[in-house]
């Protein structure tokens, strides 16, 4: 066990290669109570900003329990921000000790294995209880050492205790069951007390909580009885050996195996508080250890300031981390919003992308992919990644009007928002678009709220120009050939190449003269190409 865990310490604090089971992952924050947040970010929101792949890059945790609270710590915005805090304190403590991070590491990869996926469930869900009839099961089993001890003074009582045996072995294999839902968390649970321990000892990291030790203590007591759970998981591995069966005979006889279960489910029940303190201890030292290797492997990064003025951001040379060839763009806004038009595949979308990623990670780990960003508290709200439902039979307009309205709900909600829209109403015709798209922009930007929006009607620029600053993307057409530079620049796009690149595609001649014709005649805007 110990070399496989020396033979992986140096694939500490990178990008992984595995493969990422979201369903466990985000095991704990499903079952987690979600009250007390500021925000909890929606699967709708998640989802438009890809923020699965920006986990799979964020997560350089080493143990499993860590990557849980990693994964639930980006849902969930705090009202105080005491998530980031508390892991900045921790990172700062582990720089200080830098000669103590390998022990702590080879501690954390104890917790590895998948079974550490189950431990949350431990305290955040409800135990199996009891039969009504579990009654008889103390009673067997005391008859079954009283008929072991008459066998040295009745050798007849061989036969009761053959019967006893029959009886016994049924109600010991309906349990096996009942162990197996558990074996894994529980003997997960006393190698986690066993980490927590080593760490609380370790480089004053105990003294982050005060109470550590006694809910690690409180855990400790059941370590006779867990030990059982261990034991299981053992046999399962080393099944076949003569001394296996003898002991299983043993349990079976006396039903060692219901007794002890749900003695220790009884206990955890009462413990639930003290197994979640041990599961947050640990996992805010590897989620630390995730942010500091994380920002070491970054061109730049920045550690937010989350006491802007209200309606205002600030974001120098943000990037979009998961772009290899990423180009870093600034933008301040005071007491407006922001209107961006361009050319599909200019950038527009990707810089409202990466605006809501980093407002979520400056609110959660305090790491920001820019050399600057200030924003006040937010909550983060889109309307990108929209489709049809054919299944509900629910158009991609039907479906806008739906994702729009649940943004003006929020709109009003007290606190101050972000809102991020890609191409609002475009599943309607332009003239009924430019209306609803105005009122809902509009209203959406009022209160303490911010808008990014991204667009391609102008018009809406014009409309807007008391409450939302323009904006643009554009691309190049060089020598017959297209280049985005996926720069911000300010104001309104006023030279269009879409009908140009149909040109350079090798659209029929008819169709591009007569495009440029009538996008000529409407002289709001530029439109390059020959037209020949």
């Amino acid at each position: 066990m110990f070399k496989s865990i020396k033979k992986g310490t140096e694939d500490f604090g990178k990008i992984k290669k595995e493969t990422f089971d979201f369903f466990r992952i985000e095991k704990f924050f499903k079952l987690s109570d979600k009250a007390g947040f500021h925000q909890i970010i929606s699967d709708r929101t998640f989802s438009d900003l890809d923020m699965d792949e920006i986990f799979m890059f964020i997560d350089r945790t080493t143990s499993k329990i860590g990557q849980q609270l990693l994964y639930h710590t980006i849902r969930t915005i705090p009202r105080d921000g005491q998530h980031a805090q508390r892991f900045e304190k921790c990172i700062e403590s582990l720089n200080k000790n830098p000669e103590t991070k390998s022990s702590i590491l080879l501690q954390l990869s104890r917790l590895q294995s998948d079974d550490a996926y189950n431990l949350p469930a431990l305290f955040l869900k409800e135990h199996m209880r009891k039969p009504a009839w579990f009654g008889i099961v103390p009673a067997l089993s005391v008859a079954s050492v009283l008929a072991v001890l008459m066998l040295f003074f009745v050798p007849q009582a061989f036969i009761a205790l053959i019967i006893l045996l029959a009886i016994n072995f049924g109600f010991h294999y309906w349990n096996k069951n009942n162990l197996y839902m558990y074996r894994s968390s529980v003997s997960q649970l006393s190698l986690l007390t066993q980490v927590a321990k080593n760490l609380a000892e370790s480089n004053d990291l105990g003294k982050t909580e005060p109470e550590i030790q006694d809910s690690i203590s409180a855990i400790d007591s059941l370590g006779a009885a867990m030990s059982l759970f261990k034991m299981e998981a053992k046999l399962q591995s080393e099944i076949g050996q003569l001394v296996d069966y003898l002991l299983e005979l043993v349990k079976a006889l006396f039903l060692i195996e219901p007794l002890v279960l749900f003695h220790v489910l009884d206990q955890l029940d009462k413990k639930r508080k003290e197994i979640d303190q041990i599961f947050n201890f640990v996992g805010e030292i590897d989620v630390a250890l995730s942010i500091d290797f994380l920002r070491k492997d970054l061109p730049h990064f920045c550690i937010p300031n989350l006491e802007g003025n209200k309606n205002t951001l600030t974001a120098s040379d943000i990037y979009h981390p998961l772009i290899d060839q990423w180009v870093p763009n600034s933008i301040t806004l005071a007491q407006k919003s922001a209107l961006l038009t361009g050319s599909n595949m200019s950038g527009k979308t990707t810089f409202i992308r990466t605006i809501g990623i980093n407002a979520i990670l400056a609110q959660t780990i305090g790491t920001c992919f820019a050399k600057q960003f200030e924003i006040p508290l937010l909550r983060v709200h889109s309307a990108i990644r929209i489709s049809d439902d054919l299944l509900s039979e629910k158009s991609y307009y039907f479906e806008e009007v739906l994702a729009v309205k649940a943004l003006l709900n929020e709109s009003r909600s007290g606190d101050a928002n972000l809102f991020l829209l890609d191409e609002i109403f475009k599943g309607t015709n332009t003239v009924e678009r430019i209306a609803a798209g105005k009122a809902v922009l509009e209203y959406l930007s009022g209160a303490d709220n911010i808008v990014f929006v991204t667009s391609h009607d102008l018009e809406l620029a014009d409309l807007l120009r008391d409450t939302f600053s323009a904006y643009h993307f554009t691309e190049v057409v060089e020598n017959d050939d297209i280049h985005f530079d996926y720069q911000i620049k300010p104001g309104v796009l006023t030279n269009t190449n879409a009908i140009r690149i149909l040109e350079l595609n090798g659209y029929p001649a008819e169709v591009t003269q007569e495009a440029f014709k009538l996008a000529r005649k409407s002289g709001n805007i530029n439109v390059t190409g020959s037209g020949i």
